[in-house]
């Protein structure tokens, strides 16, 4: 057998995940949350409306922002203040 050099470091418990701290899909929901409008359309080139609706329904959810509703209807995505 050949030898393998290695340590063990004893730890009382293993570090918190780390999540990035913002979104490319942030300025989005910042500009509506800012807007007047109670109701508009979404749509990112090159994105399918449900992956978007995943994506902004996430970072709706890590920003604790319940008061916004995504949705999609006929694949265009929409966002809506209740």
């Amino acid at each position: 057998m050949s030898d393998v050099d290695y340590t063990l470091i004893p730890v009382k418990s293993k570090p918190l995940r780390k999540y990035r701290k913002g979104s490319k899909y942030d300025p989005i929901l910042d500009a509506f949350i800012l807007g007047e409008a109670n109701l508009v359309q979404v749509s990112i080139v090159d994105k399918d409306a449900n992956y978007l609706r995943i994506q902004l329904n996430k970072r709706i959810e890590d920003r604790s922002l319940g008061n916004i509703k995504v949705s999609v209807i006929n694949n265009v995505v929409y966002l809506e203040k209740s």
